[in-house]
C-alpha cells in the first residue's frame, strides 16, 4: 500500500530555512518544523564535495501529500541544493499514518456552531 502522505527532510546551512519555506510553500506545502543543528563532515568530505562544510545547520521537517513530493523536491534542488549558498540536501520518507492533518481542508465545511444551528431553524 502506497502512503498518503511523505515526510521531507531538508538540511542546510543556518538561515536557510527560509528559502526552504518559501520553495515548498510554492508547490503546497502547508508549513513545517524547523530544527536548529550541528553538521559533522569532515575535511575529507569537504575534499569530495569540493564545499566548505558550515557547521551550523537547520533541519526542516515537512510532512506533504505524497501526490507533491517530488515536485518540492525538485524546487529544494533548485533553490537551496548543494550547488546554491544553501548547500542543502533533501530526502523522503513514507509516513504510514498521520493525526491532525485533514486530507483536504479546503473541501472541509466549517462546524456549525450552536447559535448557526438555532437560526437555521
Amino acid at each position: 500500500m502506497k502512503a498518503d502522505y511523505e515526510l521531507i527532510l531538508c538540511i542546510v546551512n543556518a538561515g536557510f530555512a527560509e528559502a526552504v519555506m518559501d520553495a515548498a510553500y510554492a508547490f503546497g506545502a502547508r508549513g513545517g518544523t524547523v530544527i536548529q543543528a550541528r553538521g559533522t563532515a569532515n575535511k575529507e568530505a569537504e575534499k569530495y564535495f569540493k564545499i566548505t562544510i558550515q557547521p551550523e545547520k537547520e533541519i526542516l521537517m515537512l510532512v506533504v501529500p505524497a501526490a507533491i513530493r517530488d515536485d518540492i523536491l525538485h524546487a529544494l534542488y533548485k533553490e537551496v541544493g548543494l550547488n546554491s549558498p544553501g548547500h542543502g540536501i533533501a530526502f523522503s520518507l513514507p509516513v504510514d499514518n498521520v493525526l491532525g492533518l485533514n486530507k483536504d481542508a479546503a473541501a472541509q465545511p466549517e462546524p456549525e456552531t450552536e447559535t448557526q444551528s438555532k437560526e437555521e431553524a
